[in-house]
């Protein structure tokens, strides 16, 4: 770090240090709401496109547990227990979604469940937006955001350190439960083949509900922690991120867990660096994040079509 004229100067290390732990916590984001994408995409080759909407869900159930409880559970504990009410809740609606909007509709062709996750999203956006009068809300969490620890110029919060270590703890608990469980190796089975394991006696019904439920889970903690970072939350919250998760699906390669963890942390760094290096030239950094993540999907398309952990399906005949 340098000195001029009594004005703080980053170092290029310190720079890139700083940008990386933010990338990290934008990433971790995209890595849990891409978790939900690549598990029903896995299973039912859906692209539940309402699955931004759960995030959104989750996120104002969050701010509105956490205004009940404050008072009398404030700080980390009030948040983590809006966080798990905001769970149970958008876990609910992502089974009741797929219970009566996409259960009925697994035989038809692709087009048409693809047609009715966009009807879904749709309905979902548009109530919260007549809910709320299309007006943002604010999340005071009694926390101080900026309190943590400097190296230098390098700073990460109390809250940043939170945030990675509740999306790190769920996604090894998540692939704890897809490797070691046997209700996660009936998801697997499903994947490969649903007729084989209706025949072995395996519920695909109940396996295909209690996929929605987990990702719906997973997308309503990164709307808690998205509520408790950023201070606000909206009705259209959850188009962007789901758009973004969609991208960190395909850059991993949707359908693979350890692909859609890589492809939302990759995303995540890259749009840091990419908007500090812009930044850096006298553009617009925040401008152009938008750029480099969908721009980055083009490439990943046509370069590798599957992913950087996807596997190329083999169609039987």
């Amino acid at each position: 770090m340098l000195a001029l004229g009594g004005v703080c100067v980053f170092s290029f290390s310190e720079v890139v240090l700083q940008q990386l732990i933010n990338g990290l916590i934008l990433g971790s984001f995209y890595a849990l709401v891409a978790l939900g994408y690549s598990m029903v995409y896995g299973i039912i080759k859906l692209l539940n496109f309402a699955h931004g909407d759960i995030y959104m869900i989750g996120a104002f159930a969050c701010l509105s547990v956490f205004g009940v409880i404050s008072k009398e559970i404030p700080g980390l504990a009030g948040i983590g227990l809006s966080i798990a009410a905001a769970m149970v809740l958008a876990g609910i609606i992502g089974y009741l979604v797929q219970r009566v909007a996409y259960r009925p509709m697994l035989e038809a062709p692709r087009l048409s469940l693809l047609i009715t996750a966009i009807g879904v999203s749709l309905v979902i956006y548009n109530t919260v937006m007549l809910m709320t009068n299309g007006q943002p809300l604010f999340f005071f969490s009694g926390i101080d955001n900026s309190a943590g620890f400097s190296f230098g110029n390098i700073r990460i919060t109390y809250v940043q350190i939170f945030m990675l270590a509740l999306s790190a703890t769920t996604m090894l608990a998540l692939s704890f439960f897809i490797s070691r469980t046997m209700m996660g190796k009936a998801m697997r089975a499903i994947a490969l083949d649903q007729d084989a394991c209706r025949l072995m006696g395996i519920n695909v019904n109940k396996i295909i509900g209690s996929t929605f439920i987990i990702g719906s889970m997973l997308a309503a903690i990164a709307g808690g922690m998205a509520c408790v970072y950023y201070g606000n939350v909206q009705y259209n919250m959850g188009y962007t991120i789901g758009i973004k998760a969609f991208t960190s699906a395909v850059i991993g390669g949707i359908g693979s867990m350890p692909g859609a963890m890589l492809g939302g942390l990759l995303l995540g760094l890259l749009e840091a660096i990419g908007t500090q290096v812009m930044t850096s030239m006298g553009m617009s950094g925040s401008a152009w994040k938008d750029v480099f993540a969908f721009g980055i999907l083009i490439v990943m398309l046509i370069l590798r079509p599957n992913g950087l952990m996807g596997k190329t399906d083999v169609e039987r005949m």
